[in-house]
């Protein structure tokens, strides 16, 4: 039986709010930071894939990044990649002082895109030991113009994300349209996606489904496959052919500098952050892969 607490730390910004979720036992056990796709809260995956890693023996920590879910700061539900790196080594420093935690080396697992931001701070924290990306999507200029258009549908949504930015300096007002919407061609995905209107799996009070317009900027121009070959820390993708961007995947694992894994296994994007088997056969891989390398 795992426990949770609620905790707050702080961040570069503002108190940052999270779950950290400890196995059984009372011995310090060793630490991973989790974290999920973009624009969500702790309750949409972190806390299912944490409170899985204290099934298996770790003290797991999810949280919600400034300006979304729990935590403080503004401007709210912007997907600021630097801003979320920040983020994440600031929980990475809360868990190193924690008395339930090992000490350092830490794990970090990231879902979907934290992968990108997990990898980030990995390539610079030498307190991460070993990473762990389920489903990630890993982006660069190439991957972001397949999945999103062509290149000049990209750079419609950075001349859009700079006049959002702009009214923004000018009046202090935000432009926000859908994450998702089977409706609105205006959203960030323009989609019908039952994990995110489907109020029994993603479409949580917690989460508003709104994605500030002038975030695509810096989200399309995020280069993350540039990381992998700074990353020197063992690292276990699981993934699927039929999940988000794939290639990405591919590109990202042959670049990386250390021990590198990548399980292909079946199921889409949307399976893994809710479903069985995939949300087991990936805790299972990711603790495995922990065990090996930080224990």
């Amino acid at each position: 039986m795992t426990t949770q607490q609620k905790v707050t730390f702080p961040g570069a910004e503002a108190t940052l709010a999270g779950n950290l979720f400890l196995p059984d036992g009372g011995s310090p056990a060793p630490g991973v930071v989790v974290a999920g796709t973009w624009t969500s809260v702790k309750e949409l995956m972190a806390d299912r894939y944490a409170a899985a890693l204290a099934d298996r023996g770790y003290a797991a920590l999810s949280f919600d990044f400034t300006g979304f879910g729990e935590s403080g700061g503004t401007p709210r539900d912007v997907e600021d990649p630097a801003r979320k790196v920040r983020d994440i080594h600031d929980a990475v420093t809360f868990l190193t002082s924690h008395p339930s935690v090992d000490a350092e080396p830490l794990g970090a697992l990231g879902i979907c895109a934290a992968a990108m931001y997990m990898a980030d701070d990995a390539a610079h924290d030498p307190r991460i030991g070993s990473l762990a990306l389920v489903a990630p999507w890993l982006h660069d200029a190439a991957v972001c113009a397949d999945a999103y258009g062509g290149a000049d549908e990209v750079a419609r949504k950075i001349t859009l994300a700079r006049e959002a930015r702009a009214r923004f300096a000018r009046t202090g007002e935000i432009d926000y349209v859908p994450v998702v919407s089977g409706t609105d061609e205006r959203a960030a995905m323009p989609y019908d996606i039952d994990f995110y209107l489907n109020p029994e799996r993603g479409a949580v009070p917690a989460w508003p489904n709104r994605f500030a317009v002038m975030a695509w900027e810096d989200w399309l121009t995020y280069d993350s496959i540039a990381l992998a070959p700074r990353i020197t820390q063992p690292t276990q993708l699981v993934h699927s052919v039929d999940a988000a961007i794939p290639d990405g995947a591919r590109r990202f694992h042959a670049g990386l500098a250390g021990p590198k894994a990548i399980l292909w296994t079946e199921g889409t994007q949307f399976d893994f952050y809710d479903q069985d088997p995939q949300v087991t056969l990936a805790a299972d891989t990711v603790a495995a892969h922990f065990g090996r390398s930080l224990r």
